[in-house]
C-alpha cells in the first residue's frame, strides 16, 4: 500500500504528539497509520572483548556470562521497543483510527525509512528525540538526516498537539515551494483549512507571477488562498507571522535557492523547524 502515514516513535516526550498528529492526518485523509520504532545500532549488544588477559578457564566462564548478558540486554531493548509501540497504538486508537499497524525495525533509522518510504504518503517525526529536554535549541540529528534522505513529505510534529485550522505556506518561488503548493492542492489533508501563501523579501515580477500561479493552482482545487509579500528576512518574519496570526501549521520546501542545498537543509527551513511551536511540513 502506497498510502500509509508512517509515524516514527522513540519513547521521547515528542512521541505522544507524533501519535496525535498521525491520527489527525489519518482522519482527514482516510489513510492507515503504521507506527515504527527503530532499534538503532548503538542499542545492539556490545561486541567488545572485556575478558582481557584472564587465564583460560576463568576466561571461558566470563565469556559465557558476557554472552548471556548481551542476550538479556538485546531482549530488554526489544521489549522496550514493543512497549513503546503498544503505547503509541493505544493513543492512535483512542483518537479514532481503526487501521493501525506496528513495526519494530533494527539498524540505521535512515536506511529503515529508505526501505519503506515507498509505502508512505507522509512521514511523521518529532522535532527532537529522546534527549529533547537536554537540547532544546537543537534539532534531532535523525530529523535532519531523514529530511535530507526522504522523497516523501516529512511532517515535523510540535511538542504538543493542537487541532489545525490554518496553514502558512512559505513560498520562495523555488521548485520545492511550488511542489509544496501542488501537494496542498492534491491532498485531502488541507481541505477546508485556511491557506495563506507568503513570500518574505522583495516583490519581483517573478515572485508576483509565482504567487499568482500558486493561487490559481489552489483555486482550481477548491482552496481560496490568500497571498502576500512581507518585507524582511524569512528566518525572522515567518516565525513572527506564525506567532502573531496564530497559524496552526507551516508548509515549506526543505531547500531554498542555494547551490549548497544538497549538503545542508536550507537555513530558513532549519530555523523555522527549530523555533516554531507548530508543526512544519517539509517538501523536497
Amino acid at each position: 500500500m502506497t498510502n500509509k502515514i508512517i509515524a516514527l516513535v522513540d519513547g521521547s516526550i515528542y512521541s505522544e504528539s507524533v501519535c496525535h498528529h498521525a491520527a489527525w492526518i489519518a482522519q482527514r485523509t482516510q489513510a492507515p497509520v503504521e507506527l515504527i520504532h527503530v532499534l538503532g545500532r548503538r542499542e545492539a549488544p556490545e561486541k567488545s572483548d572485556l575478558s582481557g588477559a584472564i587465564r583460560l578457564g576463568a576466561r571461558t566462564k566470563l565469556m559465557e556470562e558476557l554472552a548471556e548478558l548481551d542476550a538479556q540486554r538485546a531482549k530488554l531493548v526489544s521489549h522496550r521497543g514493543r512497549a513503546i509501540l503498544e503505547d503509541a497504538r493505544a493513543i492512535v486508537d483512542q483518537d479514532g483510527v481503526s487501521e493501525i499497524t506496528t513495526r519494530l525495525r533494527h539498524g540505521d533509522i535512515v536506511e529503515a525509512i529508505g526501505e519503506i518510504e515507498g509505502e508512505a504518503r507522509v512521514i511523521v517525526i518529532g522535532k527532537r528525540g529522546e534527549a529533547a529536554d537536554f537540547a532544546k535549541g537543537h534539532l534531532g540529528s535523525n530529523l535532519e538526516r531523514i529530511v535530507r534522505a526522504s522523497h516523501r513529505p516529512v511532517f515535523v510534529a510540535a511538542r504538543a498537539f493542537e487541532p489545525i485550522k490554518s496553514v502558512l505556506v512559505a513560498f520562495d518561488g523555488g521548485a520545492s515551494s511550488m511542489k509544496a503548493v501542488d501537494h496542498i492542492s492534491r491532498s485531502a489533508l488541507f481541505a477546508g483549512l485556511a491557506v495563506t501563501v507568503v513570500t518574505v523579501g522583495t516583490e519581483t515580477p517573478e515572485i508576483k507571477k509565482g504567487l499568482a500561479d500558486a493561487k490559481a493552482l489552489l483555486k482550481a482545487a477548491g482552496i481560496e488562498a490568500e497571498t502576500r509579500v512581507v518585507p524582511g528576512q524569512p528566518e525572522t518574519e515567518l516565525g513572527k507571522l506564525v506567532e502573531e496570526e496564530g497559524f496552526g501549521m507551516v508548509v515549506m520546501g526543505a531547500y531554498g535557492h542555494s547551490r549548497i542545498r544538497s549538503l545542508v537543509i536550507g537555513s530558513t527551513t532549519t530555523e523555522m523547524v527549530r523555533s516554531c511551536k507548530v508543526p512544519v511540513v517539509l517538501m523536497r
